[in-house]
């Protein structure tokens, strides 16, 4: 199967699901404080969706293999949908955390179908760039979002940014209905049945691959979730303005987001090594330098290079998941795999304070440059120099 022939049916709901996901993520805390919540409380809110998405990491990947992708992917939709109306519904905090939790377990599902999605239906040469575009419409889809949701909330509050993400999610449950099923290809290509692993054989048979490469991908999480925080933290710290921090932000985000295709493009070309490691050796350069910036310019030059070192990286978590994944349980190994990695992302952050609490915002953000550097030394030692195709991998 070509990769522009389901183009547009994978990617188009894609940008749609990061749209919403980007319209809502400014305002849950708003939506918490105005329910109630202390700061601290609707800190917790935010983090819902995180760790929503770590315990649906496991499950996604069992529900994946017993209903197909396609299946999951309108299951995660209708999910979303679900606790997207509940958002504008409850009239508590922890109802509201409640709902945004399963945004993010719906996220969890959506993500790994999607990812297991391309990963079979995508010739091995094409695979990089394929994941990598699939990151990178997301990037464009949450950079998208936050302007919309602005928009709708002009006329209808802070629900508008719900709405734009429940209308969103509803256009791409459309979408996916044009998505072609994966089961007939699977029946052709395996010469005979082959029995459903559960999931825990599964990641026991794998094991000696998660504990080494998901170890390094779980560093890689904590360092790109630690770049979102510490931007604005270090801004605030200087005495910038809010309107000059979303400047900032915008603009690394905008050089991350252009770098994706160029990005899976040298993964399938020269291996993956080739933007596991300038992309986390960059990300942690840019962290160990934040410290010493006392300007808005110099900051501004930091964050451009902290989104060169992100963009730098599209994609690169899918593609080793894909890269590593039995053609038999792929979307159990994914599961445990991104579990990894969402770990990291949910688990940066609380490092960042945790140090943050016990020296200060600058020695924080130090360590966190160390650990990209720790990324960039674990995917050196664990990336194989090229992937290797399994026997029923798509020509």
């Amino acid at each position: 199967m070509s990769l522009w022939r389901i183009a547009p049916s994978v990617y188009l709901p894609a940008l749609l699901y990061g749209i919403g996901q980007g319209a809502i993520a400014p305002v849950v805390a708003l939506s918490a404080r105005d329910l109630g919540a202390s700061f601290a409380v609707a800190g917790l809110v935010v983090a819902a969706a995180g760790v929503g998405q770590v315990i649906g990491d496991i499950p996604a990947g069992s529900l994946t293999t017993k209903i197909g992708e396609r299946r999951a992917m309108l299951l995660a939709t209708g999910l979303v949908s679900v606790a997207l109306v509940a958002c504008l519904l409850v009239p508590t905090v922890w109802g509201l955390a409640i709902a945004i939790a399963a945004t993010g377990i719906a996220a969890s599902v959506w993500g790994l179908a999607r990812q297991a999605y391309l990963s079979e239906a995508i010739p091995l040469q094409l695979r990089a760039r394929a994941l990598s575009t699939l990151g990178g419409v997301q990037r464009i889809g949450s950079f998208i979002g936050p302007f919309l949701g602005a928009l709708a909330m002009r006329f209808l509050g802070t629900d508008g940014a719900y709405w734009v993400h429940l209308v969103a999610a509803v256009l791409a449950c459309g979408v996916l209905l044009s998505l072609p099923d994966l089961e007939s290809v699977r029946r052709k290509r395996l010469a005979r049945p082959v029995a459903v692993q559960s999931t825990r054989s599964v990641i026991r048979e794998h094991l000696p691959v998660l504990r080494t490469l998901g170890v390094g991908a779980l560093l890689v999480g904590a360092i790109r979730a630690s770049r979102q925080v510490v931007i604005p933290l270090w801004a605030e710290h200087i005495g910038l303005d809010p309107q000059t921090i979303s400047l900032i932000f915008g603009i690394s985000g905008a050089v991350d987001m252009l770098l994706f295709y160029p990005a899976g493009s040298v993964m399938d070309r020269f291996g993956r090594k080739w933007v596991a490691v300038p992309s986390m050796t960059v990300l942690g350069l840019a962290h160990l330098l934040l410290p010493l910036t006392h300007t808005a310019g110099a900051l501004t030059a930091v964050a451009l290079l902290m989104g060169l070192g992100n963009g730098l990286g599209a994609g690169i978590i899918m593609t080793l998941g894909a890269d590593a994944s039995p053609p038999v349980g792929r979307a159990q190994f994914l599961g445990a795999f991104r579990l990894f990695a969402d770990t990291g992302n949910a688990g940066g952050p609380f490092l960042l304070s945790a140090v943050t609490a016990l020296t200060a915002l600058g020695p924080a953000i130090l360590v966190m440059g160390l650990t990209g550097w720790a990324a960039a030394l674990a995917m050196n030692r664990w990336i194989p120099p090229r992937p290797h195709p399994h026997p029923t991998t798509p020509d």
